[in-house]
């Protein structure tokens, strides 16, 4: 940290000053958050424990579904307990490890999301190919690399900031640290830096989207080789996915791609991609999904044999 800098605790302040509507918000977010571990640790244990998801699509969505349970996890606890604390603060370092975290398994979620949409273009586009091509070594090879990715991000974006000298006033005007919020608290002009961050986050999303939504058409434009049921179970699985694109993707580059601002709608948004989309994803996977579905009920038929014995 810049030798300038000395301010040692942040003050949120929190999604809405209102004490009556903050506690209804913790009855709300509280089952939400909780649910988002239960249903995404349950695809984990599903495909680790099920043989009939040995596919890489499946080892795909349980990594997947490991970092957002990760992700949600650097925000929604430390928010959700703030809803009931009449003073919301949080160490400087603190901060610095909850940006660090909140972008790495973001952007390893983006670097997932590209992966899974390769997997299907090999499988739907060359499926004679797809075995030798996406490969169990080639799979640890893309998640590592996920990973990786994430990792790199998040260091660029703590280097953009822990030279910034903090000299008060020390009030964040939202309810989790994030770089925009934390660039108006520095003593000092944060341009260069913000358009660092500019590049590192909003362009990188848009163009992991672009590549997305590219790939998802050549997959929709040769779908019409195949048959009538090959189509089906394809766009099935395609939708899901495309589905949780969306869902990531259009808070992200609403919030990453414009000037920053402090409205209780860009606070909404940032709730609505940091509590409520990782408690979606697996709903949306297991409602499209056959497998995944009868996979989760033999595996419970299997525990509820297991406690009759």
């Amino acid at each position: 940290m810049a030798s300038t800098s000395n301010v040692t605790t942040l003050i949120f302040t929190g999604l809405f000053q209102d004490p009556a509507v903050q506690r209804v918000c913790f009855v709300a977010f509280l089952p939400v958050y909780l649910a988002t571990v239960v249903g995404n640790g349950l695809i984990v244990l599903t495909v680790s424990m099920s043989k009939s998801l040995d596919s890489p699509m499946y080892f795909f969505l349980s990594y997947l579904s490991l970092v957002e349970i990760s992700y949600s996890s650097t925000v929604a606890p430390k928010f959700i307990t703030d809803l009931l604390a009449k003073i919301k603060t949080i160490s400087l370092e603190g901060c610095l490890a909850q940006i660090f975290f909140f972008h790495f398994f973001g952007v390893a979620e983006i670097l997932l999301l590209v992966v899974m949409a390769y997997d299907r273009y090999v499988a739907i586009c060359k499926p004679l190919h797809y075995m030798n091509i996406i490969s169990r070594q080639l799979c640890h090879f893309l998640v590592a690399g996920s990973w990786l990715g994430g990792f790199c991000h998040s260091v660029i974006q703590i280097l953009v900031i822990i030279q910034l000298p903090f000299c008060g006033p020390n009030v964040i005007d939202h309810y989790f640290c994030d770089l925009q919020p934390l660039f108006k608290l520095a003593c000092t002009d944060t341009f260069m830096e913000g358009v660092i961050v500019f590049a590192n986050s909003g362009l990188f999303s848009v163009f992991s989207f672009l590549i997305l939504v590219s790939s998802y058409i050549v997959i929709l434009v040769n779908l019409r080789n195949h048959s009538a049921e090959g189509r089906h179970k394809a766009l099935s699985t395609c939708a899901s996915h495309i589905t949780v694109v969306i869902l990531f993707f259009g808070p992200a580059i609403f919030l990453y791609m414009r000037p920053s601002s402090t409205f209780t709608e860009d606070k909404l948004v940032a709730v609505f991609y940091t509590v409520i989309t990782p408690m979606l994803n697996p709903i949306i996977y297991t409602l499209r999904n056959a497998e995944v579905k009868i996979a989760i009920r033999r595996l419970w038929s299997k525990k509820e044999n297991s406690r009759k014995e």
